[in-house]
């Protein structure tokens, strides 16, 4: 007994800088926010208790949090049907075996996810200039004549889903990882009994790699909802507030405004719904998903 005692101590006194890190740099913050949301609070002066009236605030009086939260929405939901609409559809067919020099293409599909973040953007509003950039010269070679893609409301969003799907690589992985564990065997039944390729596609590939496809979205919608350096940096929330993303005006409330309170209210808005879209997503894998 007075040995595994001391064991006990022993391995507490081990994890005990991550412990104090933990309630230093990960608890008190998130507690310290939760008190702030419900505060007027701009660093300068005390804070000053207000109950919800951040949140009734935010969710009733401030048409620009409404304009954030829908351009967020707007990514999630079809930049998520895009994204993986595209990416299963390069898995597939980069799993064809037959296909020469697989390796080569794989590794060129992964090299954009390596590609430091600022750079990234920087290369991107060179590729989406309207005159010169490489896209819109691009269109011109077959007599198209591009559009200003991130000076138009319109267009801005959709530019910012081809920029993510550029940076898709690691989903594409993924996604081959899932499909080598899917078995041939069934492929070959499907095709005796004369299905398909869209048939093997929708009956055999989509439902068995549905573990991998949650993974993937899950991953995508939190990286959606943490979006901030891609429109901070190309467009900083514009045109006409078009990528304003819930993160910019996160950060435009805390740093720019200076209103502390309000931001920490956002935050939690933005757990309160990013929990809810995860617990959606897990509810329609466990009804629709493929279970052994």
């Amino acid at each position: 007994m007075l040995k595994a005692r001391r064991n006990q101590i022993n391995g507490l006194l081990f994890v005990s800088p991550w412990i104090v890190g933990f309630l230093v740099f990960i608890t008190y913050p998130v507690l310290a926010s939760l008190y702030y949301s419900l505060t007027k609070y701009d660093v300068i002066h005390p804070p000053e208790f207000r109950g919800l009236g951040n949140y009734l605030d935010l969710i009733l009086r401030d048409d620009v949090f409404r304009i954030a939260l829908l351009n967020t929405l707007y990514m999630i939901v079809v930049g998520t049907v895009v994204i993986t609409v595209v990416t299963i559809t390069i898995a597939i067919v980069l799993n064809n075996r037959q296909i020469r020099g697989l390796s080569v293409f794989r590794v060129v599909f992964f090299i954009p996810t390596l590609v430091p973040l600022v750079i990234l953007c920087i290369v991107w509003i060179w590729i989406l200039q309207p005159q010169t950039g490489l896209l819109n010269t691009c269109l011109s070679y077959v007599g198209i004549r591009g559009p200003g893609w991130l000076a138009d409301p319109r267009l801005a969003k959709p530019a910012f889903i081809m920029m993510f799907l550029w940076t898709s690589g690691g989903a594409v992985i993924i996604y081959l990882a899932g499909l080598q564990d899917i078995p041939e065997t069934l492929y070959e039944v499907a095709s005796i009994d004369g299905a398909g390729f869209l048939r093997r596609t929708f009956t055999i590939t989509v439902p068995l790699l549905s573990p991998v496809i949650l993974f993937n979205v899950v991953t995508y919608v939190i990286g959606i909802f943490q979006s901030f350096a891609e429109s901070f940096i190309i467009t900083s929330g514009g045109p006409d507030r078009s990528t304003l993303f819930y993160s910019l005006y996160l950060y435009q409330n805390a740093f720019q405004y200076f209103k502390m309170g309000l931001a920490s209210a956002m935050a939690w808005i933005l757990l309160i719904i990013a929990a809810l879209f995860i617990a959606i997503l897990l509810g329609l894998e466990r009804r629709f998903g493929y279970r052994q």
